[in-house]
């Protein structure tokens, strides 16, 4: 018999778990479930509602199991089907703790009102209020007396309010019940040691065949704790380490997703077994032969083998930052302008194939994959089948002859879809809509940062006010309606999907004294458009004398002209960047030792010699990177001696990594100007078994000055030096630098 069919009281299931005989893999996934709908659950035991069945394995092999208590019996079942309700049910009656999306952790308590008969998540006022019991797990502690309890909430209840007889019994009778919910019979379903993976695998897939993906995910994690818990740990922790605080270690952590365990297995996948699809690994799992079903040994073998290694590759720290090095190169800053995770994800998995298995040199893997995210990004190319999709473009990678057949093969990706009528009528199309956050709306963004164009009236480089790094209470520049909404109005145009066209925003800064309001574009537009440059007009899509235009005229103007400025970045991104646009790794810059744009610095702000903190290394620092800004930029490498040895971080003393950062910009914005924050970029970075501050300066918008005490002092770079100057050369220096 491949199954039975049994019944667990809800009270033995939680005893089984604890005690280790039920398995539920470990509580490290995030937990999904909102607390209102845990309230609901209980809601429906409490009034005898069925609540779904339990699929459950036999699995013959051991699998660690969640109880906090110190078990060590080996798990002889798993839940396969209905791990949310279990995990939710033993959590409240336990106190165990869960973990959430963002890998905090929680402690979900549930209370009770015995006179109304009614659940709620705890809360402040719950926990206040006397008709509550503020967390129903006490009433199932061990060695709880469901009838104290209920003297108990009497004695509180009665010294705010009278009770009449009648309502003294409804609460006792309440709270009865409220303690029989541990016999609440669950209807089991437990597959036998008899079924076999590959029959689970069937079942679950039959059962849930119109369920969630991320069903399907637990399903596939499930299997690899049975069979290869080490993987699926290895996800766990990179995504938790993605996701959570620094910690001063190396970490997966970016600006750009926090991915969870399912999202980098499909990069395994693909990588490994060459498919875009979760449900590949189920055959790597069985060893099945899709031809005949047969389940084969070596086959099984073979796929755990292929796994295994790309493991070890999707899970590379370094692989992983070398890649999102690329995004910026395609104009992405930040997951503020990532429409597409799972393009990210196909991504990286593409990069990993042309450098883990072909042999593609990184710097030009980096810069063919951020070619091929910029497209995949503005095309939503995984939007519909992205599944299907991606295994097309994998098989068309597929047997390359070597690195150039490899990037060709790459590049004709984009070919095959960025055509002259792509940009001259589907991108325009793509840009008539009012979406906030769409792939065309982004793809000009980031066209704007590939061709280092300055916010609309500003000195400030997009790139730059699109900076991660940058964070306040309100954005340094924002998109703003040239066609102003209230202007619209006095027209008639009123309607938000008219009044807030892609093609009626812009990046900018208006003039501090430019009150735009209702005011008509041909009365505000002309005096500050006349102070712009032709380049800057271009980058920002304007058209000659656009205020005298209708509004749909100039609409559909600027979209077309829009479409130029992405084609444009797109030219340069695929061949027409100068050298030395791709931006040299940590490993390249300490090889070619310092120079005129590269410095090291052993310390932030601590003296080595006696430990303590310097405020001459702190202005050290500063001069350093206001050289930078006044010059053509550089990096400064924080952690390594003057003998390009890796000496890391620690010595300075910063309790993480976010504070170290933070540390830093204050100092450049006290002791600099906030006007320069924007211009310089902090990166930790991992080198030679140390964490390291990778601090990129871009070329400073005007002098930069260093305050020390109560001097203002200004410095270039020589050679591989700091210098300073002062009088009549600083004037002569920033006339002919910032003219």
């Amino acid at each position: 018999m491949l199954y039975r069919s049994t019944t667990y009281p809800l009270l033995t299931l939680v005893h089984d778990i604890s005690r280790g005989s039920i398995g539920l893999p470990e509580l490290q996934r995030p937990f999904v479930w909102p607390n209102a709908k845990i309230r609901d659950l209980f809601d429906s035991l409490y009034r005898g509602y069925p609540c779904g069945f339990l699929l459950l394995w036999e699995t013959g092999a051991g699998l660690k199991g969640i109880g906090t208590n110190g078990k060590d019996e080996t798990p002889s079942l798993a839940i396969v089907d209905g791990q949310q309700r279990l995990t939710s049910l033993y959590a409240v009656m336990t106190g165990a703790e869960v973990i959430r999306a963002d890998y905090s952790r929680e402690r979900i308590r549930i209370a009770f009102d015995p006179l109304g008969e009614r659940f709620e998540v705890a809360n402040a006022a719950t926990a206040q209020d006397r008709a509550f019991i503020s967390d129903v797990a006490e009433v199932w502690k061990a060695g709880a007396n469901v009838f104290k309890v209920a003297g108990d909430y009497l004695a509180q209840l009665s010294a705010v309010r009278t009770l009449s007889p009648e309502e003294i019994n409804r609460i006792q009778t309440a709270i009865g019940n409220l303690g029989t919910l541990a016999q609440y019979p669950f209807n089991a379903l437990v597959l036998t040691t008899e079924a076999g993976v590959d029959t689970v695998a069937e079942v679950f897939v039959r059962i849930n065949g119109q369920g969630s993906k991320l069903n399907q995910a637990d399903f596939i994690l499930t299997l690899m704790s049975v069979f290869w818990e080490d993987g699926r740990k290895d996800l766990e922790s990179f995504a938790r380490a993605a996701a959570g605080p620094p910690d001063g270690k190396p970490s997966p952590r970016n600006h750009f997703i926090e991915p969870t365990p399912d999202q980098m297995l499909r990069v395994m996948v693909g990588l490994g077994l060459k498919r875009g699809k979760l449900d590949a690994v189920y055959a790597a799992l069985r060893g099945r032969v899709p031809t005949t079903g047969v389940i084969d040994p070596a086959r099984r073998e073979a796929g755990f083998t292929r796994l295994k290694k790309a493991r070890d590759a999707t899970l590379n720290v370094n692989r992983w930052h070398h890649f999102m090095s690329a995004l910026p190169l395609a104009g992405y800053r930040s997951h503020r302008m990532i429409t597409s995770e799972l393009a990210l994800l196909y991504a990286y998995t593409i990069y990993l194939v042309g450098v883990e298995e072909v042999g593609v040199e990184l710097s030009v893997m980096r810069q063919a994959v951020a070619e091929f995210f910029f497209m995949a990004a503005m095309t939503s190319r995984y939007a519909l089948s992205g599944e299907t999709r991606f295994e097309a473009d994998l098989a068309a990678l597929d047997h390359a002859s070597g690195p150039a057949d490899f990037l060709a093969r790459l590049r004709r990706l984009s070919d095959l879809k960025l055509t002259d009528d792509f940009w001259s009528i589907t991108l325009p199309e793509g840009l008539a809509t009012s979406g906030a956050k769409t792939p065309t709306r982004m793809a000009y963004q980031a066209a704007l940062v590939v061709l280092d164009a300055h916010v609309l009236f500003s000195a400030v480089k997009v790139a730059a006010a699109l900076d991660p790094a940058v964070t306040g209470t309100k954005s340094m520049v924002e998109e703003h309606h040239l066609f102003p909404k209230a202007y619209l109005a006095t027209i008639g145009l009123t309607e938000r999907k008219r009044v807030s066209q892609i093609a009626n925003f812009a990046l900018l800064e208006w003039p501090d004294n430019l009150k735009v309001g209702s005011t008509a574009p041909s009365v505000y537009a002309p005096p500050v458009d006349a102070a712009i440059s032709d380049k800057d007009r271009f980058h920002h899509a304007l058209p000659p004398k656009w205020w005298g235009m209708s509004y749909d005229d100039f609409l559909d103007e600027r979209r077309r002209r829009m479409a130029a400025v992405v084609r444009s970045a797109w030219e340069r991104l695929r061949g027409e960047l100068p050298e030395g646009t791709v931006v040299p790794t940590t490993a390249e810059l300490i090889a070619s030792g310092e120079s005129e744009g590269v410095e090291f610095k052993s310390t932030l702000r601590t003296n080595l010699h006696t430990g303590q903190t310097d405020d001459k290394i702190q202005i050290s620092v500063l001069k350093t990177l206001a050289a930078f800004l006044n010059a053509g930029g550089g990096t400064l490498l924080i952690g390594v001696g003057d003998d390009g040895v890796a000496l890391g971080i620690a010595a300075d003393g910063f309790p993480s990594e976010d504070k170290m950062n933070l540390h830093l910009v204050n100092l450049i914005r006290d002791r600099i100007a906030e006007l320069f924050v924007p211009y310089i970029h902090p990166d930790f970075v991992e080198y030679s078994g140390h964490r390291i501050l990778s601090v990129r300066c871009e070329r400073g918008p005007k002098p930069a000055f260093v305050k020390d005490g109560a001097a203002q002092r200004f410095f270039v770079r020589g050679a591989n030096a700091t210098l300073e100057l002062t009088g009549q050369s600083v004037v002569d220096y920033s006339a002919h630098r910032f003219k």
